[in-house]
């Protein structure tokens, strides 16, 4: 899954993402890392939102334009995006290695292009283990 935050793109696996919902308001959390948005009724089932532009240390964008809910272990987390851009298959072969110093914080798998552009495909997971712990 393909999205952007501010001008850049970046990555995830989709197998991760379970569906893409329009952002709608959360109820934010006394104490909870500036990371986290709020919380949202999702069908039910209350939903943390977690901003990831906020949480790779990126401005954090006045509105998100959509909200990328992601299976994590047993729960189900949104992740706030600017804009989900493309479905996009890449191979192992396709993409290349992190450079060693980015690997070392865990987030960023592998770097790919997207319509000329590069792409920084990020682990998830790693991600919001950070926020949510």
């Amino acid at each position: 899954m393909v999205f952007r935050l501010g001008d850049r793109s970046y990555g995830i696996d989709l197998g991760a993402v379970r569906e893409i919902l329009r952002p709608r308001p959360a109820t934010r959390l006394p104490g909870a890392p500036a990371a986290v948005v709020g919380l949202v009724n999702v069908r039910g089932r209350i939903v943390t939102v977690v901003d990831l532009a906020t949480t790779l240390g990126l401005r954090a964008s006045p509105a998100p334009g959509a909200v990328m809910l992601v299976e994590h272990g047993p729960k189900l987390v949104g992740a706030a995006v600017d804009e989900v851009l493309d479905v996009q298959r890449w191979s192992e072969d396709g993409m290349d290695a992190a450079p060693q110093e980015v690997q070392a914080g865990g987030a960023v798998r592998a770097i790919g292009t997207h319509e000329g552009g590069v792409v920084v495909v990020l682990d998830i997971h790693d991600l919001l283990s950070h926020v949510l712990a």
